[in-house]
């Protein structure tokens, strides 16, 4: 086992290094392509050339898009993209239903069917509100190439995120099936389990051990199918989050709410009389419940939401944190060539390293959200545990 997981390490520390090195060529070219030449004019003022503008590397990771970058190399003016193209579906009233893939925006730089995805660069030239339209999102346009405010869009696309999200469904049916179809031989029953039959096993007995049982008593059984499921989907969405040029779906607010608004759900369908009367009548003397009962009432809603920023924070936090190791190469490199290359080792040396720390974040995520969700399950049925302790 210690064998494999150095092999893994090594390939992880060999596969970033050459991605890495892979997305840096970009911005090395095109500081010496601005070297051989002299700064632009425009309007009778020299041009500055345009920076690394890390801002938009890093919002273009967390938030959502329309395919699967990978790298980008070659010279600014004609860069060439290594992406994974995803199919775009919107739905106008005036328009009607349009299909076609997200490679025939290019990139931003075209329209296709009178409509063009978001950039840095053309929104500012459709004089859009960046508050209210965002980098990435599809907008109707004229044949002019202006922006068409009287046509509404409805986006269905599937996303990277979604797409993602389905791969992570599929690939957990695929194992969890695989795993019963060993149980059904008697693989694990009358001999000892092997493989991924033996980790699965042993995460399972985790949960229940130490997240099921303490937290719901002899209820467990019900609610063991829902924290397992939710356990390994937020696990496996966390893993492939870190796999260069994936998605960040943990890291994404809708996601979090959903998960949370199930949990949310569940701790009310599980809730008794007890736990209404400790909200809207809590034992306290009567002059503290009229502080305490608003308290309690907020307190119903803030359980789901801490859930859903916990998980959200958490893990946009670590990818920005990497993203923005990996931008001061390219910010000092843009300023001085020899400084980017001497930071260089450094900048990655700390990625390496809290990329292994977020491997970490991606288990304690997922049992973290797990082990709140079964605590406030418990919690809405606490009353019943007394209850059975005192008539034992």
């Amino acid at each position: 086992m210690g064998m494999i997981s150095g092999r893994i390490k090594s390939l992880l520390v060999a596969a970033f290094s050459v991605f890495f090195v892979a997305i840096s060529l970009p911005v090395l070219a095109q500081e010496g392509h601005e070297k051989e030449g002299q700064p632009t004019e425009q309007h009778g003022k020299p041009q500055k050339p345009k920076l690394f503008d890390a801002n938009e590397v890093i919002f273009g990771h967390i938030m959502d898009g329309h395919e699967f970058h990978f790298m980008s190399y070659g010279p600014k003016e004609n860069q060439k993209h290594v992406t994974i193209p995803l199919p775009v579906i919107l739905y106008s009233p005036q328009r009607g239903l349009t299909t076609f893939s997200s490679s025939k925006f290019h990139h931003g730089h075209e329209s296709h069917k009178g409509y063009v995805v978001l950039t840095e660069h053309n929104r500012v030239e459709l004089k859009l509100d960046p508050k209210k339209y965002f980098i990435g999102s599809i907008v109707p346009v004229t044949e002019s190439g202006e922006f068409d405010p009287s046509v509404k869009v409805y986006d269905i696309s599937l996303t990277r995120n979604v797409v993602q999200m389905i791969l992570a469904l599929a690939l957990l049916v695929w194992i969890m099936l695989a795993v019963a179809k060993r149980y059904k031989k008697g693989e694990g029953v009358t001999s000892a389990p092997k493989g991924m039959q033996n980790v699965i096993e042993t995460v399972v007995n985790f949960v229940k051990d130490e997240v099921a049982k303490p937290s719901l008593g002899h209820k467990y059984p019900k609610y063991l199918p829902l924290l397992l499921t939710i356990f390994f989907f937020i696990l496996i969405n966390n893993i492939f989050g870190l796999i260069p040029g994936s998605a960040n779906v943990t890291g994404n607010i809708a996601f979090t709410l959903v998960l949370s608004v199930i949990s949310f759900i569940v701790i009310m369908f599980s809730s008794n009389g007890h736990y209404w009367k400790h909200i809207f009548w809590p034992p306290v003397p009567h002059g503290v419940k009229i502080i305490l009962i608003p308290v309690e009432i907020l307190g119903v809603f803030t359980k789901p939401f801490a859930l859903m920023i916990r998980l959200f924070a958490n893990m946009v936090a670590g990818h920005i944190l990497i993203i923005c190791l990996i931008s001061l190469i390219f910010i000092l490199g843009a300023l001085n060539q020899y400084v980017g290359l001497g930071f260089a080792p450094f900048s990655i040396g700390f990625t390496v390293f809290i990329y292994f720390i977020e491997i970490l974040v991606a288990f304690l995520q997922a049992f973290i959200f797990t082990m709140l969700t079964a605590v406030f399950i418990g919690q809405a049925f606490e009353g019943e545990h007394h209850t059975e302790e005192a008539q034992h």
